[in-house]
């Protein structure tokens, strides 16, 4: 059967070194060449291959034969005449003679119609039926062959004066016909590689020339000793595409280097037959898309790496050695994003025998606000063992945002609690934050005294931070989390969750007997449950407990 021959670009006789020639039956034949800049010349015959099967013609006018063919447009005498005839039924329209006749196919009826535009297009038809554009207009869209999926389409680059490049039909694995175009050189096939292309079949014999960058190279020709250079640039030009490379018997082991430099797989000239080329087609595309997959694959489980040492250095391990106090901590991802959020928190005991405990937020989400966290978190346990803290602390750790953070928007929140040594006590300070909640043995759960907090770190220049001091009882469990968890919503409506409702949550817990571990997963789940699924933004929650 003929094999389909794709549409391109319009190619102008004069552009393509070719005239249309009259047709001796019902259609204009013109030459059905799928090149940026027209054929070659009549006796190149097959610039667009694909046949069925025919052999080029050696005897009829401008080797193009004549076909008197019906319907189906086949060439009585087996050339490439016709190869686009009959799209519509019925006799006529099948017959022309010319340089590789290509009878657009038009007309439905008897007669047939123009079978190619008025200025040579390839795949022309303005007759009476669908054989084509008027115009000769380029087609880009894939062709669906039959049943599912779409067929493929190879570029062909090589510029072989001679015409001793005949390729046969080719398949693909479903049976459909594979399309096929051809470049003369690196110019044409960028203007002939669009997104429908699946695979580029590159002789290495092609000239080492790639675009000139300025007089110099014009005047030199700008050729390449480089026996590869054509394959570089091609891979350079097509780094999503497979790429086959052809060389001589004679060049096996240039063929092996181009496997190395970066192409699917290399053909020899003399052994090409289409089972050989359809096969290596295939697997050529199907590598490239596994090498494409493992790359993203690789890319995948590198950023997961990446996230997990960023999320070990937002979410530390506490230094409580010797302190008396249990700490119990919760985190969880929200669906806004892909990275890590700016969500961070930190325990550590010092040689006095304090404990000094701090949540922070830093407004955005991504790597840039999760290494921001790091540094943050870091900076504060060294100024923490520094004997820092309250306004002085903040002050500086303001400074480390001001100089570490990469746009003058970003700012994060901050809460630090400093609990004494007896655990009854402690210095309260908040920067833009919410405050923590409290919960003691005979007293409803509530939130600590947030009345004078100062701004988010990174607002204002010389804010300042007072320190409030805070009775905590003989036993109490202190809750310090992030906004993530308050700013969830409540059924199907706008309304949030808020510190009000997650202290109502919260006692519910307690009175139910939950606590640690217990009590952190319970809350946030309900939260979770309440907005109706996952939480928009990151929650981190953290808990400590003191019994007497």
């Amino acid at each position: 059967m003929p094999v389909p021959i794709p549409r391109q670009r319009a190619i102008p006789a004069a552009e393509g070194g070719q005239a249309g020639t009259t047709p001796e039956g019902g259609g204009t034949g013109a030459s059905d060449h799928d090149t940026a800049g027209g054929a070659r010349s009549a006796d190149r015959g097959l610039a667009d291959r694909g046949l069925a099967g025919g052999s080029h013609a050696e005897g009829g006018p401008a080797e193009g034969g004549h076909g008197d063919g019906l319907g189906d447009g086949l060439a009585a005498n087996g050339t490439d005449s016709g190869v686009r005839g009959g799209v519509g039924s019925g006799s006529g329209g099948g017959s022309g003679s010319g340089a590789s006749s290509g009878i657009g196919g038009g007309g439905t009826g008897s007669g047939g119609g123009t079978g190619s535009s008025a200025n040579g297009a390839t795949d022309g038809g303005t007759g009476g039926g669908p054989g084509g554009s008027p115009d000769g207009a380029t087609d880009h869209s894939p062709r669906i062959g039959a049943g599912s999926g779409i067929a493929l389409t190879l570029l062909v680059i090589e510029d072989d004066p001679t015409g001793s490049l005949r390729l046969p039909e080719l398949l693909d694995s479903a049976g459909r016909p594979i399309r096929i175009r051809t470049a003369r050189n690196l110019t044409e096939a960028e203007r002939l590689l669009t997104d429908d292309v699946h695979c580029i079949l590159l002789d290495l014999a092609l000239p080492g020339r790639t675009p000139a960058s300025g007089p110099e190279d014009t005047d030199r020709g700008a050729t390449d000793p480089d026996e590869l250079a054509v394959l570089r640039h091609v891979l350079r030009l097509a780094p999503r595409h497979a790429v086959l490379a052809l060389t001589a018997s004679g060049d096996a082991e240039i063929g092996a280097q181009a496997v190395r430099v970066g192409a699917q797989d290399y053909l020899l000239r003399e052994e090409l037959d289409g089972r050989l080329l359809s096969r290596a087609i295939r697997y050529a595309v199907e590598r490239k898309r596994a090498d494409a997959a493992q790359r993203q694959l690789s890319e995948s489980r590198l950023r997961a790496q990446e996230n997990a040492r960023l999320e070990r250095g937002l979410l530390p391990t506490p230094l409580l050695d010797g302190s008396p106090l249990r700490f119990a901590a919760r985190y969880r991802p929200g669906r806004s994003r892909a990275l890590l959020g700016g969500d961070f928190y930190d325990t550590v005991r010092t040689p006095d025998g304090s404990v000094h405990v701090m949540i922070g937020d830093v407004c955005g989400h991504g790597p840039d606000e999760a290494a921001l966290g790091v540094e943050l978190r870091i900076a504060w346990r060294a100024l923490t063992f520094a004997g820092l803290c309250g306004d002085e602390l903040l002050s500086t750790l303001q400074k480390v945002l001001e100089h570490e953070r990469a746009d003058e928007e970003i700012f994060a929140t901050l809460c630090t609690v400093d609990i004494a040594p007896d655990g009854r006590r402690a210095g309260l300070c908040l920067a833009g934050h919410p405050s923590p909640l409290i919960a003691r043995p005979g007293r409803p759960a509530e939130l600590l005294p947030y009345d004078d907090g100062g701004p988010a770190l990174g607002l204002l220049p010389r804010a300042r931070w007072p320190r409030r001091q805070v009775e905590l009882g003989g036993s109490w469990s202190l809750m310090l989390y992030t906004d993530g968890l308050i700013e969830g919503r409540i059924g199907q409506g706008n309304q949030r969750l808020g510190q009000d409702g997650m202290v109502e949550m919260v006692r519910r817990k307690i009175a139910a007997g939950l606590g640690g571990d217990e009590l952190l997963a319970a809350a946030v789940n309900e939260a979770q449950e309440l907005n109706g699924g996952d939480l928009t933004d990151d929650v981190a929650v953290l808990l400590l407990d003191r019994t007497r």
